[in-house]
């Protein structure tokens, strides 16, 4: 069964550009996932501290094997993290 989910950030002000230098490298390794269906992410026109990514796997396994890559450990987990002030994540289902 898919697995989707959206994941919220707001970014601490002064941070957001360093943030901004990473997720090229971070959208391009996720992409390229076996079982990644969908990667994107979204920086608010109003808010420019507010992200929100849209992530679709093909299955438990390959959310998992996302969140175990090592671009996901070093990029989000090690440098990302580290620079919100929020993290919210929602695990959604397609109604139409």
């Amino acid at each position: 069964m898919e697995k989707e989910l959206i994941v919220k950030w707001k970014i601490k002000q002064t941070e957001v550009s360093n943030v901004l230098k990473l997720l090229p490298e971070l959208a391009q390794k996720s992409k390229s996932e076996k079982g990644n269906l969908t990667y994107e992410i979204f920086q608010s026109e109003t808010e420019p501290t507010e992200f929100v990514l849209h992530e679709r796997y093909a299955n438990e396994e390959a959310l998992e094997f996302h969140k175990n890559s090592d671009h996901y450990q070093n990029i989000v987990v090690k440098q990302i993290i580290p620079l919100l002030e929020v993290r919210e994540l929602m695990f959604v289902k397609k109604l139409s």
